[in-house]
């Protein structure tokens, strides 16, 4: 299984962004961090990617399937299928708990029924990032350690492809950053997703498999001597 991007052209707003990816393609199992500066484009990339912007050129290719070709109702209900989706915000709601929280995407899914199996399986992956113990609790009550393994739960519980996460470890401390994070890129790896992953933070970049560049990426061999 690999993504591959190819020939992928993006613009928008005033005065007008720009993104052209002439190829990108990430491997089964393979957790990458992409770098650059602010308003470079790995959010705009990220969103791309998921099937919630489309680009104006080029193709996008998940298992060899060409998401570029999809319209906007199968881009959803791919993304809510097979992408797993983190934010720095974690986008939890506070009025739920951690299980509702997990199980969130899974009833906005089309076609996923909450079943016992489901639900077993979603307590099963809270257990492995540390949160057995809050399975009941108000997010509200817990850490942001804490509320961003209930994000990556999330994210993980329908077992996605592709897993793209955007500075999911920015509101936290450096303890937990670490631990959020070789959590993360262990389980997408054993279950072999694809991990995509927006950071500033140059510390973390040791955890990942490969570092991509997003000036190299847009300006291919403009670096090399």
């Amino acid at each position: 299984m690999t993504l591959v991007l190819e020939g992928v052209g993006f613009a928008y707003g005033a005065p007008e962004f720009v993104l052209s990816i002439p190829r990108l393609e990430i491997a089964s199992q393979e957790s990458v961090a992409l770098v650059g500066p602010s308003g470079c484009g790995k959010t705009t990339l990220l969103n791309l990617i998921a099937g919630i912007l489309t680009p104006d050129s080029g193709t996008i290719r998940l298992k060899e399937k060409n998401l570029t070709g999809l319209g906007r109702h199968q881009r959803r209900r791919h993304r809510l299928s097979r992408v797993g989706m983190i934010f720095q915000s974690f986008e939890l709601l506070d009025y739920l708990d951690v299980r509702d929280n997990i199980l969130l995407q899974a009833r906005l899914a089309p076609g996923v029924t909450i079943t016992n199996q489901l639900e077993q399986e979603a307590r099963a992956i809270a257990e492995e990032l540390g949160l057995g113990d809050k399975w009941n609790r108000p997010i509200a009550a817990l850490s942001q350690g804490e509320r961003q393994r209930v994000a990556a739960c999330r994210a993980l519980l329908l077992d996605p492809d592709l897993v793209l996460a955007d500075e999911p470890t920015g509101n936290l401390d450096p303890d937990n950053k670490l631990a959020v994070l070789d959590q993360l890129i262990s389980v997408c790896k054993r279950q072999r997703r694809i991990l995509l992953t927006v950071t500033h933070d140059h510390s973390l970049l040791p955890s990942f498999d490969r570092v991509v560049d997003m000036a190299e990426l847009i300006n291919p061999g403009a670096n090399a001597a």
